[in-house]
């Protein structure tokens, strides 16, 4: 989320929420493909060991909750400024031990925890940062990150060379025309919450962050469209 927003604007998304669940649901933003790609990524790092994660953004948790129960971690933080979507990941994370949920904003949080983890997971929420943010969100990251670690990013990502305004007129033309399931005064809804509060970058401009940041490696995993997953790894 963009930075020193007034009260009203931070109520209004996080009562979003219930909204983005009903668009997940029908996988529009190729929840399903990323996610198990998601899964293999926390299966091979559970092979090296006991691993923790720090999940910024979690939401309700819906779609990394599965790889997360085939895979436990010792300690799982959620971090969310959505009570209603924290409530329903307390459901969705039932029976895994070592489970916190944190009502916070992301990158507070994370500039001022004090333990460190092994993986840091972001689904869909590090492109409501600006760019500054976003730039600080990974030197934070890098910094609470142990050796080895791994900080997985799930976002929408724009092309090299497009701008912001050419990637919104995409991204919305592609949502009236193809998000169909959704009934008209929803999907405006949406398309006015994507136009206000999402600044995606660059594949290019998130790896010169992770770099500046002290990250060694940046590898695209999977793609779909904008959607992407990513790992920036120590």
């Amino acid at each position: 989320m963009p930075e020193n927003l007034p009260a009203d604007e931070i109520s209004l998304f996080r009562q979003s929420w219930t909204l983005y669940d009903a668009i997940s649901e029908e996988n529009y933003m190729f929840h399903r493909e990323i996610y198990a790609h998601v899964g293999d990524l926390l299966r091979h790092r559970h092979e090296v060991g006991g691993y923790s994660v720090l999940d910024l953004g979690c939401g309700s948790a819906r779609f990394l909750s599965p790889c997360l129960h085939a895979v436990p971690p010792e300690s799982y933080i959620g971090v969310d400024l959505s009570p209603v979507a924290l409530d329903e990941a307390r459901g969705y994370l039932a029976g895994l031990t070592g489970t916190t949920l944190q009502c916070a904003e992301l990158l507070k949080f994370v500039t001022e925890m004090q333990d460190d983890v092994d993986v840091i997971f972001s689904g869909y929420a590090v492109h409501h940062l600006d760019r500054a943010g976003k730039a600080a969100l990974f030197r934070a990251c890098k910094a609470r990150l142990r050796s080895g670690g791994q900080f997985i990013m799930v976002d929408v990502l724009r092309e090299e060379g497009q701008s912001r305004e050419e990637y919104l007129e995409s991204y919305l033309g592609m949502m009236r025309r193809q998000w169909t399931a959704v009934i008209p005064a929803q999907l405006e809804e949406a398309c006015r919450h994507v136009a206000e509060f999402d600044f995606p970058e660059t594949l290019s401009a998130l790896t010169r962050m992770a770099s500046d940041a002290g990250f060694g490696g940046t590898r695209l995993v999977a793609r779909f469209a904008q959607h992407h997953l990513v790992v920036f790894t120590d």
